[in-house]
């Protein structure tokens, strides 16, 4: 084997070794922050730290607070009824966060899960965009964590200092409240920022794959040829594919288990013999938010993407017709397929304007806009070829999938109907049994 050749495939194999952070390293702030968060499981005593610290605010410290501080003798703004459907719905479903998180990161790294590793394959636009997205994602995560984390902990500093002397306590109550409020501040800090982690960096991984979509669109407005064409959607699709698999089993469980707490909320609170205000409801309330926040993440930036890759489509068939009807103003020779001039003069699309609206453009689609395609774009591709790439994005609808479902529009409107339904089904059974 010469020098050049093993030279080469050494960095192709170092190009999926887990690097080492450093200063300069992209991802430096994203490896110290899963390290403060104690998510990191590198190595064996940061997986150590990483499964002690889950199991101690994650499961221990919610099950304390629940059978020890449930304050049964308490008064009505201090009992908590409430209490044990809250602490479930957060600890199960960032128990499936944080596994998920950390099977990810343990398989793939975080470079190959985030698919930096693919980006020196894409253009200067995409590796940009993506690399200002990632800085911004953290920020993302702040702005839903932070506003939960702020009525959380004023709820809580209200019920132990309002009520400590009907508060559970050892020794002394007010080292004893103080304790308890810093533990069970610290799970509900750790359980929803493990939530929205996993969501933020889905939202992320997507928002790669739109900056290449609308990267690939410009393919139709140059001289391209057709196997470029379908190769790079393939790569797409390819790409699209391998991240409903890894997301797949998340998506579906977080819809799973997010919808069960909201129908157990739903049960408990509509019992007859519940009196509820917001001093007891209050924090039932801000864990449904929540949760609804995570799962709309999940799905808006699924069907979000799926929308996108569905646009290409349109795309498509319009630079087709802009092609066939730029054709025809050629020479016709009789029993050829029209092909379009070789003449060097552009054709002259009527111009699509807004009606009067001003603020139409905010509401048009970036990859599937109303507008013409020049025609000088496809001045060397045939009528059948053209057709055929349209019959193939006919055909291959790209998209975020669950297992064979296609996340769109209307599978979430089907989403909707069944909750809807099952909702009215429960209300029936509890407030129309009185």
């Amino acid at each position: 084997m010469s020098d050049t050749a093993a030279t080469a495939l050494l960095d192709r194999r170092g190009k999926y070794n887990r690097s080492v952070s450093h200063v300069n390293d992209e991802f430096h702030t994203f490896r110290s922050y899963l390290r403060w968060m104690c998510v990191d499981q590198s190595n064996a005593f940061t997986a150590a730290l990483s499964w002690s610290v889950f199991l101690l605010l994650a499961v221990v410290v919610p099950a304390a607070s629940h059978f020890l501080l449930a304050c049964p003798d308490c008064d009505g703004h201090h009992s908590r009824p409430y209490d044990g459907v809250v602490q479930v719905s957060l600890t199960t479903v960032a128990a499936l966060s944080f596994l998920c998180l950390a099977g990810f990161v343990r398989k793939y790294g975080l470079r190959r899960f985030l698919f930096f590793d693919k980006l020196c394959d894409e253009s200067e636009t995409v590796r940009t965009n993506y690399m200002a997205q990632l800085n911004r994602s953290l920020k993302i995560l702040s702005v839903f964590v932070g506003p939960c984390f702020v009525v959380e902990c004023a709820y809580k500093i209200w019920w132990y200092a309002s009520g400590a002397s009907q508060i559970p306590f050892l020794g002394n109550v007010y080292v004893s409240d103080a304790v308890a409020c810093i533990l069970e501040l610290s799970s509900w800090l750790y359980r929803i920022t493990v939530i929205f982690l996993v969501c933020v960096l889905f939202r992320l991984i997507c928002h790669l794959q739109i900056l290449r979509l609308r990267d690939f669109a410009g393919f139709f407005h140059v001289d391209s040829d057709v196997a470029s064409v379908m190769s790079e959607h393939l790569r797409i699709r390819r790409h699209l594919r391998i991240i409903s698999h890894r997301f797949r089993a998340f998506i579906l469980l977080a819809l799973v288990l997010v919808t069960g707490s909201q129908f157990a909320s739903l049960l408990v609170t509509t019992k007859h013999s519940r009196s509820m205000n917001l001093y007891m409801a209050g924090e039932l309330a801000l864990c449904s938010v929540t949760l609804l926040s995570a799962l709309c993440i999940l799905l808006r930036s699924a069907t979000k993407i799926t929308h996108k890759a569905q646009a290409i489509t349109g795309l498509a068939a319009k630079w087709h017709v802009c092609a066939t009807l730029d054709s025809f103003d050629g020479v016709l020779t009789d029993g050829e397929t029209p092909m379009a001039p070789q003449s060097s003069h552009e054709t002259v699309f009527p111009n699509v304007g807004t009606d009067g609206e001003s603020d139409a453009g905010d509401e048009e689609d970036e990859i599937d806009t109303t507008k013409f395609i020049p025609s000088y774009a496809y001045s060397t591709i045939s009528y059948q070829k053209r057709q055929a790439l349209v019959n193939y994005f006919e055909n291959n609808r790209a998209g975020i999938t669950v297992y064979g479902f296609m996340l769109d529009r209307s599978t979430l409107h089907t989403i909707f109907g069944i909750q809807l339904s099952l909702v009215l089904w429960l209300l029936g059974k509890t407030i129309g049994s009185f």
